[in-house]
């Protein structure tokens, strides 16, 4: 069984979109979904150095935008999609729960509602590399943090206020090596976000939508999820709550997952996926160049 997933905001570079630009009929699409959100896409996706598309506001449709225009390109039919954080509504799509144009102009309200939430109060986000969970999450709580996303293998990222950052920096959960602030511009998926949720549901209640034609997996707790209606709900609700990933992960192997693609730009999930799920193929779209090692994937896949 074959799982794709599309991954969350931190995932661009400057100028990651720039050899897919060079598709058949890219150019056109993004210049059609560039008009459709009022954000130029190949601009951000081409020119703009790190600073530009570190912008809550640009980062995620820019992500989004990235992942359906790989999969495009790809072609496939997994059997399950995933989606890490703002990765969930590119999933939504590759699911049939959205086309493609609803995707981004859900996506483009989400880091507008987000940008503005961040702008409020000083907050941030930081990665713990070592410790266990058990021991991480009760000593984030204990610091007034919040384990924004528990990623698997080990891997945490608490958010919070500037001065909670700061304190973690300088008490650190027992087995944690070191605590590494994140470029982003908020604490994501916590209650500081709790103001973007009500633009997001009125957003999301314009829209058209049908249920998944493949298995939805949610990143809110790692349950399947059958219904177009609940998937959107749980978008909305998933800005101000946990990535849990790691169940996620749980639910692929439960499946039965065999292999795993990540849509562009991809790298954090499969980076994920081999240390939490040994025996599953990986394979991460960077550029073009990597869809003839994806399709040979697919295909050995599907003789498996």
């Amino acid at each position: 069984m074959l799982v794709l997933v599309a991954p969350g905001q931190g995932a661009q570079t400057p100028g990651f979109l720039t050899p897919w630009l060079d598709l058949p009929g890219a150019t056109d699409r993004i210049a059609a979904w560039s008009d459709a959100i009022g954000l130029d896409l190949a601009h951000y996706g081409t020119r703009a150095d790190a600073d530009e598309i570190r912008d809550t506001a640009v980062a995620q449709p820019l992500l989004v935008a990235a992942g359906l225009l790989s999969a495009a390109a790809l072609d496939a039919s997994p059997g399950v999609v995933a989606g890490h954080s703002v990765g969930e509504i590119t999933a939504a799509a590759f699911a049939g729960v959205l086309d493609d144009e609803a995707a981004l102009r859900l996506v483009r309200t989400r880091g507008l509602a987000m940008a503005d939430a961040a702008a409020i109060s000083e907050t941030g986000m930081a990665a713990l590399l070592g410790g266990e969970p058990e021991v991480t999450v009760p000593h984030l709580e204990k610091l007034g943090l919040t384990p924004a996303n528990v990623n698997g293998g080990g891997q945490i990222v608490a958010a919070g206020t500037a001065a909670q950052i700061a304190a973690l920096t300088e008490d650190k959960p027992e087995g944690v090596r070191r605590v590494v602030p994140l470029k982003v511009a908020g604490a994501f998926h916590t209650h500081h976000m709790a103001p973007a949720v009500d633009r997001l549901r009125e957003a999301a209640a314009a829209l058209k939508v049908a249920d998944p034609t493949v298995t939805y997996v949610s990143n809110a707790d790692g349950k399947t999820v059958a219904t177009g209606d609940e998937v959107i709900s749980r978008l909305v609700g998933q800005v101000a709550n946990p990535v849990r990933w790691d169940l996620c992960m749980e639910t692929f192997k439960a499946l039965g997952v065999t292999a795993l693609i990540e849509a562009c730009p991809g790298g954090t999930l499969t980076g994920l996926a081999k240390r939490a799920l040994p025996g599953v193929q990986t394979l991460a779209l960077k550029t073009p160049d990597d869809l003839d090692a994806a399709r040979a994937l697919i295909s050995e896949h599907a003789d498996a």
